[in-house]
């Protein structure tokens, strides 16, 4: 007597469809469990065994054998309890369907027969779909998340007895969800707005152009200046989600369980802000079972990485790849997954090691030499890859007590939505490029053309102020950047020279 029931391993972001097939035979009663099971699968005989019982049925007696097809390929997790109890159930005739051939089955099981929520549901829902499977069963907390893939019917359950009756009975309604009605909740509630910031005009700009065009950042200020505080505030300007990006950020966090339970969508850009001490693994992913790190979380959000030289090098170094291609290849001896990390990279550093810039009146300061060795902890090919460099100052007293408020982040952010919208239509039919910071080299020559008086100006500003050649490419996209703020069709002088300016720390002798 052999049975089948269809389940899914999530492999990276995408899933990938598993046969459980169930043998039972006479003989001894012995239960056999292959296919490259890792702890939490060799383990689920006990739980489904329990389970069973408590649902009133029985695990079977007699020589059994459970194969994971395909059999070379790594599985792990709880999520395949529920599909390995039912194909037990059908292979001992307790449980009489002819609904498996078309269904999805995933769900990690509780002794009591109750079904627990298990991660990576969206991209086995999507896998679940595009194999043209009609039904797939979830647990009850996972279905909303199930839900948001049109095109199949979702069952929600929260135990195994309710999984039996729909089988043979039909019992239930497939789970609809309101996608309109999740990104309408978009935003409500903030409490961090950009009107809250006193002073620091020029940072709020640099940000504003840095947001419009997907543009990386690093702030170089004193410690209270602010830099932190304008930083967290950030997403709240930035372009709501599109159901693409929404949906590829989702895969990403209900993979790693970060998906609140219940949840059915991230509607909100992501925000990451890991600490110092992160190690090289944790911040671009891996493990033995490769894992997305904080640079795949934070794809299509922002990655915030605070006090940036106090970080360690190999771990700033292994990012450039990431942020250059906008994925993370990770490569084991039994997998190779690849991560998307298409991600603004905000950064915020003190200028020297005392947390001040150089003042010559003040002989216990930092030194330029000083501000030099600690400002080249971050290596040039790092910052090659990041096109603002914004000088952040000390706020006035006057600005500090002033009672006005400041340019609204919702003010702020239309600007933004409408430079943006110029560049979707500009990059339409162009394959992985949805804003200007993501231009390659051919792209940015042929889109970020330059009159004489702009291209006479970036030559003056690279022979006179010092500055590097690999920062031609970046002012160009940003001058496009500022010139799509302003609803220019041309890239003008005014706009190349304010992207100049967000050169810092590739000009020589800016430090002293």
């Amino acid at each position: 007597m052999l049975s089948r029931v269809y389940s899914a391993a999530t492999i990276g972001v995408d899933a990938k469809i598993i046969e459980v097939e169930t043998n039972m035979s006479s003989g001894m009663p012995k239960y056999f469990l292959v296919g490259l099971p890792d702890r939490a699968v060799s383990e689920s005989s006990d739980r489904i065994e329990a389970a069973l019982t408590n649902s009133d049925a029985s695990f079977p007696r007699g020589r059994v054998t459970v194969n994971l097809a395909p059999a070379d390929l790594p599985k792990e997790g709880s999520a395949f309890d529920l599909p390995i109890a039912v194909g037990l159930l059908n292979v001992s005739r307790q449980l009489k369907t002819n609904k498996l051939d078309s269904t999805m089955i995933v769900g990690e099981l509780a002794l009591d027969g109750k079904l627990r929520p298990i991660n990576g549901v969206l991209p086995v829902a999507v896998e679940a779909q595009k194999q043209g499977f009609e039904n797939i069963i979830v647990p009850a907390d996972n279905g909303p998340e199930a839900a948001v893939v049109e095109g199949i019917n979702v069952y929600p359950f929260e135990k195994l007895l309710d999984v039996m009756d729909w089988l043979e009975d039909d019992i239930g309604e497939p789970l609809r969800v309101d996608i309109d009605e999740m990104f309408s909740r978009n935003g409500k509630g903030e409490i961090l707005d950009f009107e809250d910031v006193r002073g620091q005009e020029n940072v709020k700009r640099a940000l504003e152009v840095a947001a419009a065009g997907g543009h990386n950042a690093v702030m170089v200020g004193p410690p209270g200046s602010g830099k932190t505080m304008m930083a967290r505030r950030l997403p709240t300007i930035l372009p709501p989600l599109t159901l693409e990006e929404a949906l590829e950020t989702t895969k990403i966090h209900s993979v790693s369980g970060l998906l609140p339970s219940g949840e059915a969508l991230v509607t909100q850009r992501p925000f990451r802000s890991p600490h110092h001490t992160v190690s090289d693994v944790a911040l671009v992913g891996g493990g033995s079972i490769p894992m997305p790190g904080e640079i795949s979380m934070a794809h299509n959000g922002v990655l915030f990485l605070d006090e940036l030289p106090e970080f360690k090098r190999s771990a700033l170094e292994v990012m450039r790849q990431p942020l250059e291609d906008g994925s993370v290849s990770i490569s084991r001896a039994r997998m190779s997954v690849s991560y998307p990390s298409r991600i603004m990279l905000v950064a915020s550093m003190n200028p020297s090691p005392t947390g001040d810039w150089y003042d010559a009146a003040d002989p216990a300061g930092a030194s330029p030499a000083q501000m030099q060795r600690y400002l080249s902890k971050i290596s040039g090919p790092m910052l090659d890859r990041i096109d603002l460099h914004i000088e952040v100052q000390k706020v006035s007293y006057d600005e500090l007590s002033s009672k006005s408020k400041g340019e609204s982040s919702e003010q702020i952010r239309e600007r933004v939505v409408e430079a943006r919208e110029a560049q979707t239509k500009r990059f339409l039919g162009v394959n992985g490029v949805y804003c200007n910071a993501q231009m390659n080299t051919k792209t940015s020559r042929k889109i970020c053309k330059l009159d004489d008086s702009s291209s006479k100006m970036l030559k003056k500003a690279i022979t006179s102020l010092g500055l590097s050649a690999r920062a031609y490419d970046r002012i160009l996209k940003v001058s496009r950047t500022i010139a799509d703020l302003e609803h220019s069709e041309d890239i003008r002088p005014n706009h190349v020279a304010e992207a100049i300016q967000y050169r810092s720390l590739d000009r020589e002798g800016w430090l002293g």
